[in-house]
């Protein structure tokens, strides 16, 4: 039986060059891979020793590694030496290559940079999965955007694209049988925003939404009747508010998305 292969990714930036270069390289191979395993923003000997350790103790496996911090890079081939794992360095013939060309050394502070962007981008992606849907008021409180709307009006996908913008934004669905929480009233409305559609389009999406988890597209949830009722609602909740009020009706989310920032940054909503 074919022995399975354990990668081992390495960076002290992201992964995703090794990631790349691993896949394109596997599938020339019918090699069975066993596992990968990612580690990214390595920064001392202390993890590198454990990641070498982690990797020794499986039967056959590969360390692939863009370090540039030199003093890590060659902490990390010399302990994968000594346990014997074979290991490939994807970025340093590169960079050698230019130092040798340019003759100036390779600098770290876009990988400190880097780090933190990564960090402060993985802080409010979270944020936006904890504050989804109203999940907890305290929310409302904390975010830099507040976004309210009826059902199907793209709200999560958006506080999501504005995550990626390192946005904090968290949303809240508005209902007509749900008083909306008091934290609601208690902020700056410039923070919040409310999103409207055409009725008519909005019965098409949830009848769509209703067939493709298999229930009966008759529900009152996509009758006309109802999308009536809940938009009438919102937008008499958004008007009490004094909040920028945007029409996301066939707007794509980065439209939608390039209003809110538009505003933010103190331009007018269109």
């Amino acid at each position: 039986m074919q022995e399975g292969v354990s990668i081992y990714l390495v960076s002290d930036s992201n992964v995703d060059t090794a990631e790349n270069i691993a896949s394109i390289a596997a599938a020339h191979f019918d090699t069975f891979i066993e596992k990968i395993k990612k580690y990214s923003y390595v920064g001392d000997i202390n993890q590198i020793e454990d990641i070498v350790m982690e990797a020794a103790n499986d039967s056959n496996s590969i360390i692939i590694h863009t370090m540039v911090v030199k003093e890590l890079k060659e902490y990390l081939q010399k302990k994968a030496q000594k346990f014997g794992i074979k290991i490939v360095d994807v970025m340093g013939p590169v960079i050698d290559a230019i130092e040798d060309s340019t003759g100036i050394s390779p600098h770290t502070e876009l990988l400190r940079d880097s780090k933190e962007d990564y960090l402060k981008k993985i802080e409010v992606i979270e944020f936006a999965v904890k504050y989804d849907d109203g999940k907890d008021p305290m929310g409302i409180l904390l975010a830099d955007v507040v976004v309210i709307g009826v059902s199907r009006t793209s709200k999560t996908p958006l506080c999501m694209y504005l995550a990626h913008k390192y946005i904090k934004a968290a949303n809240l669905p508005l209902v007509p049988e749900i008083e909306p929480p008091r934290e609601l009233f208690e902020i700056n409305p410039k923070k919040i925003f409310g999103l409207t559609i055409d009725p008519e389009v909005l019965v098409k999406i949830r009848k769509e939404r209703l067939k493709s988890l298999g229930l009966n597209d008759n529900a009152l949830y996509a009758t006309e009747e109802r999308v009536k009722k809940e938009i009438q609602y919102a937008e008499e909740v958004m008007q009490k508010l004094g909040c920028t009020v945007i029409d996301v009706t066939n707007k794509a989310v980065e439209e939608t998305a390039n209003i809110i920032l538009n505003v933010l940054r103190g331009g007018e909503s269109t």
